[in-house]
């Protein structure tokens, strides 16, 4: 998972997953039918389900509400500006890479939107039933919006991971929620 993920399906060699790894090439395809790309099929999912809970959390909470979003959004904007963080998300990166292409992996990516979609909609629907957004506010579309900001985010972040200018797109959608 982390070879795709440092460096993308196409850049990602047999012989890179054989050092990363240390599994012979013919076990890899033995392993998984179909090759490097089962193998990196499966590393979405596994990211999916190890990696995105952890970058989710509080907002995972059926109990989150705006300060969850925006504590999503702070921790995108830690991992933006960290050596690591600056390799950004694998299923953003598969979004832009592959997933016009690949209709299992533009699967995968569209499953993880809408999590995060419907995390951030249940999120300020309890906002808004606690007075915490406007009143007028429509959850959903503005999850929707907030969700492709997040995604923005992280492509800008990984050209130019300036707190700064991070900071500045993250206040300027959450200007919308009040």
């Amino acid at each position: 998972m982390r070879r795709f993920w440092e460096r993308g399906y196409r850049a990602t060699s047999i012989e890179d997953l054989v050092k990363a790894t240390g599994v012979k090439p013919g076990s890899i395809y033995s392993a998984f039918p179909g090759g490097k790309r089962a193998l990196f099929l499966k590393s979405l999912e596994r990211y999916s389900k190890l990696i995105v809970p952890q970058k989710l959390g509080e907002l995972d909470s059926p109990a989150a509400s705006v300060a969850e979003v925006r504590g999503y959004f702070d921790g995108l904007v830690r991992d933006l500006t960290s050596p690591e963080g600056r390799q950004g998300c694998l299923l953003v990166n598969t979004a832009i890479e592959d997933a016009a292409e690949d209709d299992e992996a533009a699967a995968v990516v569209r499953g993880h939107l809408a999590r995060l979609e419907d995390r951030m909609t249940r999120a300020l629907r309890t906002a808004q039933r606690r007075g915490e957004v406007r009143e007028g506010l429509d959850p959903a579309g503005s999850a929707r919006l907030l969700v492709a900001t997040a995604q923005g985010l992280m492509v800008v972040g990984k050209a130019n991971p300036d707190e700064t200018v991070l900071r500045a797109i993250v206040d300027n959608a959450f200007a919308g929620l009040h």
